[in-house]
């Protein structure tokens, strides 16, 4: 369909919590999910959301087989998500690196869940849940938090782990993105 221009950190609209989706199936929301992977995979992202191109609803795409921006990342299947609900499953947190195209070439070492269950509907309005660990749990995490307004570096606990990709993992050094 077409490449949207993503919203950067600092703009307003990706801190408004998102409507719910009420019509499934319609030209307008395949639209926008059409949108949002053509600007995901224009900007190599492993997910985007709605809000990230302005539009103020409760809907997400995510996945790849590889990513360059996480190339020790395990395939997360192309999703789909309206509406998501997402249940984790322990009180156990683990940390990672995390990136978004709303700030670009910076990174922030973030801790998630590592496990849980999310349930939800694709743009045809049939409910699906499924139960994630690893890299997949943390991008349903961290594109639904844009769906409440939360941006990573809101949920880091130490900005000494918050930097531009290039400083934090020069070339050369071990690479743990």
């Amino acid at each position: 369909m077409a490449l949207r221009e993503v919203l950067k950190m600092g703009d307003a609209r990706l801190l408004a919590p998102s409507a719910p989706v009420c019509e499934f199936d319609t030209p307008q929301l395949h639209a926008l999910v059409a949108d949002l992977w053509d600007t995901m995979a224009a900007h190599d992202g492993a997910g985007l959301a709605a809000p990230q191109i302005g539009v103020n609803l409760q809907v997400v795409v995510f996945g790849f087989e590889s990513n360059a921006r996480y190339p020790e990342a395990e395939p997360v299947p192309h999703t789909v998500l309206v509406n998501p609900v997402l249940t984790p499953l322990g009180d156990e947190h683990e940390e990672g690196w995390e990136g978004c195209l709303s700030i670009p070439g910076m990174r922030g070492l973030v801790a998630r869940h590592p496990r849980l269950t999310y349930r939800g509907h694709d743009a045809f309005g049939h409910a699906f849940e499924r139960t994630v660990s690893g890299f997949h749990a943390r991008v349903v995490q961290h594109e639904t938090d844009h769906l409440r307004g939360v941006l990573y570096p809101m949920r880091m606990a130490d900005l000494r782990n918050f930097g531009y990709a290039e400083a934090l993992f020069p070339p050369g050094a071990a690479d743990t993105r």
